[in-house]
């Protein structure tokens, strides 16, 4: 795999576990009101389900870190296409239904990612 893909692929991971702190530590606090652009009422509410899908994206981190590490450079071809997929599905999900700043966030690094990682 070259470096560049190996780079993205580690950029992405490491904003996904940054979500992962967002959703599940930060949801209420200043930074996560802001990110997300709640009020504390509704980030009180929905802090279980924030915890959730910030458990959810340190899966993805998880998946992301092992494509690109594996040693084996045809079962990190096939990790990378998966893990990057399910992101670039997930941004392209949520640019739809929450917020189109997630496809430019979310998707469009995954998509990078796919096409480097075709290449």
């Amino acid at each position: 795999m070259s470096v560049l893909s190996t780079a993205l692929v580690v950029l992405i991971a490491i904003e996904h576990l940054w979500f992962l702190v967002l959703e599940m530590f930060l949801w209420t606090r200043p930074i996560g009101l802001k990110t997300f652009r709640n009020t504390p009422e509704l980030a009180r509410q929905s802090a279980t389900l924030a915890a959730n899908q910030g458990l959810y994206n340190g899966f993805l981190a998880a998946g992301l870190l092992w494509g690109a590490f594996h040693p084996l450079p045809s079962v990190a071809l096939q990790l990378r296409l998966f893990f990057l997929g399910c992101v670039a599905v997930a941004g392209v999900y949520g640019a739809i239904t929450v917020s189109k700043r997630i496809f430019y966030i979310q998707a469009m690094p995954a998509l990078l990612g796919l096409t480097l990682a075709c290449l």
